[in-house]
């Protein structure tokens, strides 16, 4: 109750706030809200590319791992502190850009009225989704009646939805109760990296150079979605001892936890040579170009390691109780390109033994970026800003 009362407070400020700058003329303005930014990275990049005339202002939430400094004309400003005159810059600019590109849910989206000539872009943060979230959140059943009103006012907000799948347009049209006309199929701007083989080998070389375990093993990525139980800490539940015993010979594995958890595992003395915690790193998909086996369990990272070709391991250890507190879009065995097990054990015994189906992997890939195909960045940008040529590309 207090908690709403905070949160209702906040957007009474906001709106007013926002009110106070929508007279003001918009400007040839692109304001990114950011709380993951690898996607706003890659446009924003593009834009360059493309010399777009449009100036650019990050507003960066304290989650976000990227802080778009080495960005010199550009603006940045933290975003939702407890700074008054950041908050006050942010809505100004909120007010005054043509175009407003956001990679999650942002309560303010609730309490404003953009003008007619003004887009509001959803760059979702993942390539696909196994949990459900949106209108099929589990959690909607406990919420307040006005918290849910909030966030069917969100999602009314989103004049374009960014996808890189017929299959994942069709959830967010459930799970935001949108029109289709209101899908952009330009492809997941971050996945260009996938299909850029000078850029893959310098990072490689790079990671390997930074740890020559990287270079002289295979390399397990152990990268499990968080819990909201566990946001603190996380409990791994890999039987490490085990796998130090059986595979640390031809093997590392890096602990990649999801941003969202705030204690990082420090098992790299326990397992010295085997375990290294990449938790701080900041881009996942960096570390999936070094990886040769992907351990995960709800996570959306499986769809963009599926353009790698690479195999994958799902270890749903909670699969009964994740499924009644956050819900699943389809069965699990349904969502997943590969082996699922319960058991360190069956781990280990999959990588020793190969058991894996790639060709699963790339019908997989083919399902979930059928259109992020190495120049989604450059067809965003070019629907956003010049759609006759943009349209021209596409059917050219």
């Amino acid at each position: 109750m207090v908690r709403e009362l905070i949160i209702e407070l906040y957007l009474f400020l906001f709106k007013m706030l926002f009110l106070l700058f929508k007279p003001l003329e918009v400007k040839d303005k692109v304001t990114f809200v950011v709380t993951f930014g690898q996607n706003s990275i890659f446009v924003y990049e593009e834009m360059l590319r493309q010399k777009t005339p449009y100036e650019a202002v990050f507003l960066r939430k304290k989650s976000c791992s990227y802080d778009f400094s080495e960005y010199s004309n550009t603006r940045v400003i933290n975003f939702e502190t407890k700074n008054p005159l950041d908050l006050i810059k942010s809505i100004y600019h909120l007010a005054t850009s043509k175009y407003v590109i956001i990679d999650n849910y942002y309560a303010f989206l609730s309490v404003v009225t953009f003008k007619q000539e003004v887009q509001c872009i959803q760059l979702w943060h993942a390539a696909g989704a196994i949990k459900t979230f949106g209108l099929r959140d589990q959690s909607i059943k406990v919420r307040s009646k006005r918290a849910n009103e909030r966030f069917l006012k969100v999602y009314k907000q989103f004049h374009k939805i960014v996808v890189g799948s017929d299959a994942l347009a069709n959830i967010f049209i459930e799970a935001f109760n949108l029109p289709a006309g209101s899908i952009l199929t330009t492809g997941i701007p971050r996945t260009d990296l996938f299909y850029d083989k000078g850029k893959q080998t310098m990072i490689k070389s790079a990671l390997q150079k930074e740890n020559e375990a990287l270079k002289s093993k295979k390399v397990i990525l152990y990268a499990p979605t968080f819990r909201d139980h566990e946001l603190v800490k996380f409990n791994i539940k890999l039987d490490l001892d085990l796998m130090y015993e059986e595979l640390a010979d031809e093997y590392s594995i890096i602990i990649k936890l999801h941003p969202a958890i705030k204690e990082k595992a420090n098992l790299e003395d326990l397992y010295p040579g085997f375990v290294f915690d990449y938790s701080s790193y900041q881009d996942i998909n960096e570390l999936l170009i070094v990886a040769d086996y992907l351990i995960t369990d709800y996570s959306s990272i499986p769809y963009e390691f599926a353009l790698l070709g690479k195999p994958m391991i799902f270890f749903p250890y909670d699969l009964d109780e994740y499924m009644l507190q956050r819900g699943l879009w389809d069965s699990y065995d349904n969502s997943v390109p590969g082996p699922i097990v319960y058991e360190t054990n069956d781990i280990i015994s999959l990588i020793r033994d190969n058991q894996f189906d790639l060709e699963k992997v790339r019908e997989f890939s083919k399902k979930w970026n059928k259109y992020s195909n190495g120049r989604s960045s450059q067809q965003l940008v070019e629907s956003i800003f010049n759609e006759k040529a943009y349209l021209k590309a596409l059917h050219g």
